[in-house]
């Protein structure tokens, strides 16, 4: 088997610190807990508030941050994120405390053999095709921004959520709150709905100022935004980071008798990206467009070109990219330690390209265009993550 110089460490991942919590609040889990996160944990407070930071994984800290700084000052240690390090495989695994084969939450991108087709999952929406590819409806190219020809228009998935639908799970507020406790979302996408980081945080603020023991789980879309468009190292993610640094350690000012844990879903590393439209022998041997994600694209293959693709596809990308066979994927358990989810296995494909580099492969010229960061691959940029820990006596 190939060697590879980063794993998914799935005794400390974000799976274990799920377990932490909700074990500490007498729920129900299935994976072992997190250590580093129960010895905070144990010390009993009133409030414990999770604050996942899109992103911020230990290499953005290092690049952007003071030692002396809250963040790096208040550093547990680190841990892993699981694979692939995306937002939507690994916030479904702190959201639900299953691995990515649990839960099959596998990435932007998931096929959905009830459905035929690949589905964006939190758009619930038909996989962005470029206009006049191969899998295209709309056969005819058409201009687009930076002179990249453009993707077709977004279509719903279905008339339902698709995801919720044939993968659903049930989360950890739900858990915590069915075995008798108390838990909160400050979540863009849950209710209330709190739109921007100051309504987050002051949702926070009023819910741990009420008197029983709780729990609450808050998200923020940065500095994974920010990243995608301009990279890890560049002004805008310099002061992006800076200032949430700034503006979380002002609110960690007004709470008390609250242990706050500050993690990431996954890090982020500078990308450059290629378009597999450019490399037609490979698309021709595809049933459809790659799913997933850029950095760990699912591979569908036609049964006439099953001995031929391995080998062109070593002999294009070999030194970019691991191909690993769906039987591999499945004996290195590369989504986790957990049981199944029943149509994990047909959420595969026949291979699976994992980046090994720094080289990301879209489905589109434009979003390979304006996207220089990214995420999914299995570089240590992308899997260590840190556990920031804040106490508030």
């Amino acid at each position: 088997m190939k060697q590879l110089p980063s794993l998914p460490d799935y005794d400390h991942c974000l799976v274990n610190l799920a377990s932490s919590v909700l074990k500490h609040f007498g729920a129900e889990y299935s994976a072992p807990t997190l250590s580093l996160a129960d010895t905070y944990l144990a010390k009993d407070y009133k409030n414990v508030v999770v604050l996942l930071l899109d992103a911020m994984g230990v290499s953005i800290l290092q690049k952007h941050l003071s030692p002396d700084g809250l963040f790096r000052s208040h550093l547990a240690g680190s841990y892993s994120s699981v694979f692939p390090p995306t937002t939507v495989a690994a916030t479904t695994s702190v959201l639900s405390g299953k691995y990515p084969d649990e839960h099959a939450w596998l990435g932007w991108d998931c096929y959905f053999p009830e459905l035929g087709k690949n589905v964006t999952v939190y758009t619930n929406s038909d996989q962005l095709i470029e206009a006049g590819s191969p899998f295209s409806i709309e056969k005819e190219a058409r201009p687009g921004d930076y002179d990249c020809p453009a993707v077709e228009e977004r279509r719903p998935a279905a008339e339902f959520h698709v995801g919720f639908t044939y993968t659903p799970y049930e989360n950890i507020v739900s858990k915590i709150i069915n075995a008798g406790g108390n838990a909160f979302f400050s979540s863009p996408y849950a209710e209330p709905n709190p739109q921007d980081l100051d309504a987050i945080l002051k949702r926070v603020t009023d819910l741990c100022r009420e008197p029983e023991k709780k729990f609450i789980y808050a998200y923020w879309n940065e500095p994974d935004s920010t990243m995608h468009k301009t990279g890890t190292i560049s002004k805008e993610t310099h002061e992006a980071v800076t200032s949430l640094e700034k503006r979380i350690e002002e609110f960690s000012e007004t709470l008390s008798d609250t242990l706050l844990f500050v993690i990431a879903d996954h890090g982020h590393m500078d990308s450059k990206n290629l378009c597999i439209l450019d490399y037609p022998e490979i698309v021709k041997c595809l049933v459809r467009m790659p799913g997933i994600e850029p950095r760990a694209l699912n591979l569908f293959i036609k049964d006439e070109y099953k001995d031929e693709f391995p080998v062109l596809f070593e002999k294009t990308f070999g030194d970019k990219f691991w191909l690993v066979p769906k039987e591999e994927v499945i004996e290195r358990k590369l989504f986790g330690l957990g049981t199944e989810h029943p149509k994990f296995r047909e959420k595969l494909g026949d291979y699976l390209a994992i980046s090994i580099s720094d080289t990301s492969l879209f489905n589109t010229h434009v979003e390979a265009k304006l996207m220089p960061g990214g995420h999914a691959g299995l570089t240590k940029e992308e899997l260590e993550i840190p556990l920031i820990a804040i106490e508030r006596k």
